[in-house]
């Protein structure tokens, strides 16, 4: 019997204590946080009328003021059992970091108090000399300072001995770089504030103070039992499997999507769901997805950077739940072959501080003008900078993913439905030289003053799709931060909404007035953008050839894609909205470029890991007793008489034979993989990535073929690798 069929008969689902909670979430949602209105309870009113200024229009509080909100956070977490405090971070590893330090500080010999500063809250220094910089600092250059992020409520994690208190911040060098994903997601909602209020003031709206984006991320994963999880090297170090054959049984029946949730993972998402509540995070939405095993969480809409802080602590928290239950939650893009993999869908839209939706099309005439002005910015941001959205989304996980069948191509296209795409095309057909009120509703415009809540139809298929009063970029992968894509997101529809203002300044001054002048505005831009605009079938072949007719790139490449960062006209744009300097942009193609290359060789070294260690002994014993079976049917032939039909015996010798070269194959294959990895060792970064995407990527591939050809001849004794039919479907 193999170690993974001893396994199989071991696996069962966890005995969980049930735990007494309130019934209504309310009554602890955000319990862990020190909330503005937590906040407000603890501080005296002028220090909370100094704060919310401080939020609402940027001025800088006092230090006297600070250390009474640092006073009443360190009593807040301390009274919930807190001892120790960090400074929550996420630098360029796209994962979270901390350094924990006490309360107490020393008052005489043998004696201590809690005590926390002002200054210690909104400014701390962790080592920073380890941490991916691009170029930006040597690496015996250490200082680096992590600095308050007020916006981000300060939140308590608890472990099973004790709680901590996590206080959000950016990250950032000696001299001012940023190292780190939430800075430049903070400068680009300031550049996209600037850009929609200048926009909503020729609108009328001159009360309008702030407009932000907010985001909703759709998390996919998968939940394996921990059991096989141990015995996979290749999931332990990588994350996704390197060999695998795929199961008989896989999503082809599609009878998992939207399922009976099986009681092991609904336990599972209970508790993740009560852990999320006490920080805050507001899941929503829970379900099976497409694969075997492989589901998804979705939150309300949050402001843009609270939702990205939120969704880091929901993977973390999924991951750390996942093990209470003998579970590991599987958060790569494609950790199975032959079967969907796991994206996170970003959806993204624009409020003001008034309530309202900028991509909600009104219910007047002229509610609807400013929807479609909002609306084919979008368009032309897309349209423009097709490359960034493309390089935001760039890492070796999503090689696997974007194109296949359950992910959007490499193409970036826009989908708006019918609806939409009907009145874009009246638009750019149909406007009279003067227009009125009375003009307007001619246009029909105003026989859509109340669409549809969903104006649009879904397309699955489409990379950015708008899906009623917002967008879905589909292309982000599942185990991404978010920062990197809304700040893309933000800072080039900031870029259009200016350039829709200024042309639309331009032509009042011509004399005409503000409808004809925005509506010849929009005109244009429809027309500029046409070729983005796509409502088919992305997965259709006859679209990638149309696609390269408008010339939209298809970048498949990691390190390809990556390239817009260095362009010339991308650095002008970040640098002019103050989003990323040039060293910072170059140092993230930098870093971006040697973390692919990295993942790639971890890879290949595991693989080549376990075809010596596992696939090729486990094919050893199984052509071993091949071998002897033959051996002693042709010694009996000879020795006793045995009569065997001579095709038995000739499939006896082809299938020893089949076993003895799909060995050599795997073998012969896996040497070339070595012996290329030393060759690209001594090639720039740049080369490096091109050689793995072109030669490295196949050859893997091509181990993998025959090394999953194997398992599925190699008797189930023999083969201790647990198989996808097992790690798919458990108890």
């Amino acid at each position: 019997m193999s170690i993974r069929q001893k396994v199989l008969f071991k696996i069962k689902s966890v005995e969980l204590d049930k735990v007494s909670l309130p019934k209504k979430v309310s009554s602890y949602f955000g319990e862990n946080t020190f909330s503005t209105e937590t906040m407000r309870k603890h501080i005296s009113k002028s220090t909370f009328a100094a704060f919310k200024a401080w939020m609402n229009e940027g001025r800088t509080i006092s230090l006297e003021q600070a250390n009474e909100i640092a006073d009443a956070m360190k009593e807040w977490a301390m009274a919930k059992g807190a001892t120790y405090y960090t400074h929550w971070f996420q630098p360029m590893t796209g994962l979270t970091a901390e350094k924990h330090d006490s309360f107490i500080s020393i008052t005489g010999p043998g004696k201590v108090i809690e005590k926390f500063s002002g200054n210690k809250l909104i400014q701390g220094e962790p080592d920073a000399s380890s941490f991916p910089s691009g170029g930006i600092r040597a690496t015996f250059e250490a200082r680096g300072y992590t600095a308050w992020d007020p916006s981000s409520p300060a939140f308590i994690i608890e472990s099973a001995l004790g709680k901590t208190l996590c206080i959000p911040t950016i990250f950032i060098s000696y001299h001012g770089e940023a190292l780190d994903k939430k800075l430049p997601l903070l400068r680009s909602d300031e550049a996209l504030n600037r850009a929609a209020a200048g926009l909503l003031k020729l609108f009328g709206h001159k009360d309008v103070k702030k407009v932000f984006s907010t985001c909703g991320p759709e998390q996919e994963y998968f939940l394996i039992d921990k059991n096989y999880y141990d015995l996979r090297q290749d999931l332990l170090l990588t994350g996704r499997t390197l060999i695998g054959a795929p199961s008989p049984k896989g999503q082809q029946l599609e009878d998992q999507y939207l399922g009976t949730i099986k009681e092991r993972a609904l336990n599972f998402m209970f508790d993740v769901a009560v852990e999320a509540y006490k920080l805050g995070i507001p899941l929503m939405t829970r379900h099976n997805e497409v694969a075997p095993h492989q589901y998804e969480f979705a939150p309300v809409f949050e402001e843009s950077n609270i939702a990205a802080d939120h969704n880091q602590l929901l993977m973390e928290l999924m991951k750390k739940v996942a093990l209470r239950h003998d579970l590991v939650c599987l958060l790569h893009e494609k950790p199975f072959a032959g079967i969907n993999g796991s994206g996170k869908h970003l959806n993204w839209s624009l409020a003001d501080d008034k309530g309202n939706n900028l991509l909600n099309p009104g219910e007047t005439p002229e509610g609807n003008l400013q929807f479609l002005t909002v609306l084919v910015a979008v368009l032309r941001a897309v349209y423009l900078h097709a490359d960034l959205l493309r390089a935001s989304v760039a890492m070796a996980g999503n090689e696997h993913r974007l194109g296949a069948n359950e992910a959007p191509p490499a193409i970036i296209s826009v989908f708006l439905g019918e609806q939409l795409t009907k009145v874009l095309d009246m638009l750019e057909n149909g406007v009279k030289a003067k227009v009125s009120k009375r003009d307007i509703i001619d246009l029909g415009i105003a026989r859509l003053p109340k669409f549809n809540k969903d104006a649009t139809d879904r397309n699955r298929t489409s990379p950015f799709a708008f899906t009623g009063a917002k967008f879905e970029f589909r292309a982000v992968g599942s185990s991404q931060n978010i920062s990197t894509p809304i700040a893309v997101i933000n800072t080039i529809i900031a870029e259009s909404l200016d350039y829709v203002s200024s042309e639309i300044r331009k032509v009042t001054l011509t004399g005409k007035d503000f409808n004809s002048a925005v509506l010849k505005v929009i005109s244009s831009v429809i027309k500029e953008t046409k070729d983005i605009r796509f409502e088919g079938n992305n997965y259709d072949e006859e679209w990638l050839k149309e696609a390269q007719k408008r010339g939209l790139p298809n970048v498949a490449a990691t390190y390809e894609a990556l390239e817009a960062l260095s362009k010339e006209k991308n650095i002008q744009l970040f640098e002019k909205y103050k989003v990323f300097s040039r060293e910072e942009l170059i140092a993230r193609y930098h870093i971006w470029i040697h973390m692919y290359n990295l993942t790639l060789e971890i890879e290949a070294n595991t693989l080549n890991e376990m075809v010596n260690a596992s696939v090729v002994p486990a094919g050893y014993k199984y052509e071993k007793l091949l071998a002897r079976t033959l051996d002693e049917i042709v010694r009996l032939m000879e020795s006793a008489g045995l009569s065997v039909d001579p095709a038995a015996l000739k499939d006896k010798k082809e299938h020893l034979s089949e076993i003895v070269n799909k060995i050599y194959f795997v073998r012969h294959n896996t040497a070339e993989m070595v012996n290329l990895l030393e060759k690209a060792s001594k090639v720039s970064n740049e080369k490096r990535a091109e050689i793995y995407f072109n030669d490295l990527r196949p050859l893997m591939e091509h181990i993998r073929k025959h090394v999953d050809e194997l398992e599925c001849v190699v008797s189930d004794d023999a083969w201790d690798l647990p198989k996808y039919r097992e790690m798919l479907f458990i108890k």
